[in-house]
């Protein structure tokens, strides 16, 4: 794969809801706890939505159990799926044909 690069494909602008917490892999759980306090308290929101993706599935089910605990009478429904990601890598020579990659990754919403 040295003599092909990776096509970098612009990022799709989703709009975000107040009551959704997108959990990343480089982000911290305690993080996470405290948006879900000021959604509960300060907003008054009666429910909220977890969505991860990948190596976040693990932060994401750690969050939901300790807001479960901190927050009582909180039920859980829980969605997992799976999201097809296709990369396209372009030649640096001459003479090679583009290459495309689909992965597939766990999502979880809870």
């Amino acid at each position: 794969m040295n003599k092909y690069r990776k096509v970098i494909k612009p990022k799709e602008t989703i709009v975000k809801d107040d009551d959704e917490i997108r959990v990343t892999a480089a982000g911290s759980v305690s993080a996470y706890i405290s948006r879900a306090a000021k959604l509960f308290n300060e907003m008054e929101k009666t429910y909220l939505t977890i969505t991860a993706t990948g190596n976040a599935l693990t932060k994401a089910v750690t969050s939901a159990e300790v807001i479960k605990r901190r927050f009582k009478g909180l039920h859980q429904n829980t969605k997992l799926s799976t999201q097809e990601i296709i990369d396209e890598y372009e030649p640096l020579e001459e003479g090679l044909d583009k290459v495309t990659d689909t992965r597939s990754v766990p999502c979880i919403e809870i």
